[in-house]
């Protein structure tokens, strides 16, 4: 079955750094748009960021000119660049992939990792 793993969370001060990434795999065919979600405690869900298999990105305005989203088609990979992270960056971090199989039937699913903890202290 098709899979995403995330890895690359973890514990950093105010104004640091963080690269994430995640990687699919299993009978995969095609993979459309990649992105990153977030969730912090007591909040909703929400977006970071997308890029499309072109290379298109679009990033929610919180983060914008601080994060940066890039992927690896060869290795249906995505990855997440953070600058200048803060302590409101704080969150489990997710990755979405809208992947196409064909194994009799194609089929166009989305698909969750298992999420990674990022943590900013200030």
């Amino acid at each position: 079955q098709v899979q995403l793993v995330e890895s690359g969370g973890g514990l950093v001060q105010a104004g640091g750094s963080l690269r994430l990434a995640c990687a699919a795999s299993g009978p995969i065919f095609s993979i459309n748009v990649m992105g990153w979600y977030r969730q912090a405690p007591g909040n909703q869900r929400e977006l970071v960021g997308t890029i499309t298999s072109g290379g298109s990105t679009n990033y929610a305005e919180s983060v914008k000119g601080r994060f940066t989203i890039s992927r690896d088609n060869a290795k249906n990979t995505v990855y997440l660049q953070m600058n200048g992270l803060k302590p409101e960056d704080t969150a489990v971090y997710s990755c979405n992939a809208r992947i196409e199989t064909r194994i009799g039937v194609r089929i166009l699913a989305d698909y969750w990792g298992q999420g990674t903890q990022v943590t900013v202290s200030s």
